[in-house]
């Protein structure tokens, strides 16, 4: 199908350009092109016109918990918040720790993802071999856990970590929490508290100390080898000097900031508990702040969520026992827009940060962007209309966003240049397609 979409406030590559949009046969034929005969006319009344969000980190769970979530239902929740292309991370069961395992992911989301889709392959202290022969064309970089995790994906061991960063084809991104610090803090609270921990106890268990000493080694690491890092979920301050502000065309170490740290800080605990409980956590409004300032000045790169659904169940469990991570994807841009709406971010940075950086910095082929014969990715803000609280599309079925107030509204999003989801309402079809890289 083919659509002319007119009145909109196009968001593109750093400008914002009033006019019309011409989407034919999937793909971008360009800016007040004349319209083929029987196009749909979609009017955007003035809305925001963006290239569709690129998300460099979920969880959707699937294979092996789909009690949580799956693939088809994250993905609808995800294009529902103008996210068109995700890569997914390896923590799943079996985990995509091999050849077998990652394209079974392929072979899934090909059948029922509708978002476009990458997946990590995931790293241990055993498959070094495989990373090294990873099909390049499959994965989109390799996951290592350089945290306390679950199974055999925490790495650990020291030549392991040498021989990943100095033989990985692919860009490297890690979760960077130090795993012995962790677990003497919880000990420590453990003493203070007994098996009753509050939650606000969260953000000194995985304490700043405990990010920076393993985001430190990443960086390290990195630089010896030459390696290409991207470091996920920044949350302090002091890990920020880390990393150079800049063009990320320029780096070969990039970081990212996740929609849930630049929006809460453990003032939140109070509020709201186990619902925001992640890993690395939700940390002070020091760092927050500081995180609102390395987006703009270039030390964040990439915005991604870190969507990672559990059942209101199991976060309903005490402290010691509750899982880490929360469903984010369908409020991701409208929480970005709020950040707009206080003056701390452009319109133009949140593209930047969703669209641009994560297509040029994975290689992605044809999208991320609004230029003419790309793939027709595309979302439409309208920043006049508030979110409404539901229905929830996770199939966990609850969010941390529900009670609060989000002014701007996801409309319309276009996955491959099919409308998929307009004004609350799904539309047939499932339209993803794999992600293709090009890499130099």
């Amino acid at each position: 199908m083919s659509y002319r979409i007119v009145n909109a406030r196009i968001v593109n590559e750093g400008t914002i350009t009033e006019g019309d949009l011409v989407v034919e046969g999937g793909r971008i034929v360009g800016v007040t092109t004349p319209a083929p005969a029987g196009a749909v006319v979609v009017d955007a009344a003035g809305a925001y016109l963006l290239p569709g969000m690129i998300d460099d980190q979920v969880h959707f769970r699937e294979p092996g918990f789909e009690h949580k979530a799956t693939i088809e239902t994250e993905s609808r929740a995800a294009v529902a918040g103008g996210i068109t292309s995700y890569m997914e991370m390896p923590n799943t069961n079996p985990q995509t720790v091999t050849p077998e395992a990652l394209a079974d992911k392929h072979t899934r989301a090909a059948a029922r993802s509708m978002a476009n889709y990458g997946f990590y392959f995931g790293a241990t202290n055993d498959n070094l071999e495989a990373i090294k022969a990873v099909d390049q064309r499959l994965a989109c970089g390799v996951k290592v856990f350089m945290g306390s995790s679950t199974g055999n994906m925490l790495v650990d061991d020291e030549r392991t970590l040498e021989g990943i960063f100095a033989g990985s084809p692919l860009i490297v991104a890690t979760h960077c929490e130090h795993t012995p610090t962790i677990i003497a803090n919880e000990a420590a609270a453990r003493a203070r508290f007994g098996d009753d921990i509050p939650f606000s106890e969260h953000p000194r268990i995985r304490s700043e100390e405990a990010c920076y000493q393993s985001s430190s080694l990443a960086v390290e690491l990195a630089m010896r080898h030459h390696a290409r890092l991207h470091v996920l979920h920044i949350t302090t301050a002091r890990e920020l000097n880390l990393f150079q502000p800049g063009d990320l065309a320029d780096k070969r170490i990039t970081a990212e900031a996740c929609v849930h740290h630049l929006f809460f800080n453990d003032a939140s605990y109070t509020t709201k508990g186990a619902t925001i409980l992640c890993n690395p956590a939700i940390k002070s409004p020091a760092d927050q702040q500081a995180l609102w300032v390395a987006v703009n000045d270039g030390r964040i790169d990439v915005i991604a969520t870190d969507h990672a659904p559990h059942t209101a169940a199991e976060k309903a469990r005490p402290y010691t026992e509750t899982p880490a991570g929360l469903p984010l994807v369908q409020h991701a841009l409208p929480s970005l827009f709020e950040h707009v709406s206080a003056g701390r971010f452009t319109v133009e940075t949140v593209v930047e940060k969703t669209a641009h950086a994560p297509a040029r910095l994975f290689g992605v082929a044809e999208r991320g962007f609004i230029r003419e014969g790309y793939w027709a990715d595309l979302v439409l803000v309208d920043p006049t209309m508030p979110t409404p609280p539901d229905p929830i599309y996770s199939k966990c079925g609850w969010s941390p966003f529900t009670d609060i107030a989000l002014r701007s509204r996801v409309r319309m999003t276009w996955v491959n240049g099919e409308l998929r989801y307009q004004d609350g309402a799904f539309l047939p079809g499932t339209g993803g397609r794999a992600l293709e890289f090009a890499r130099p």
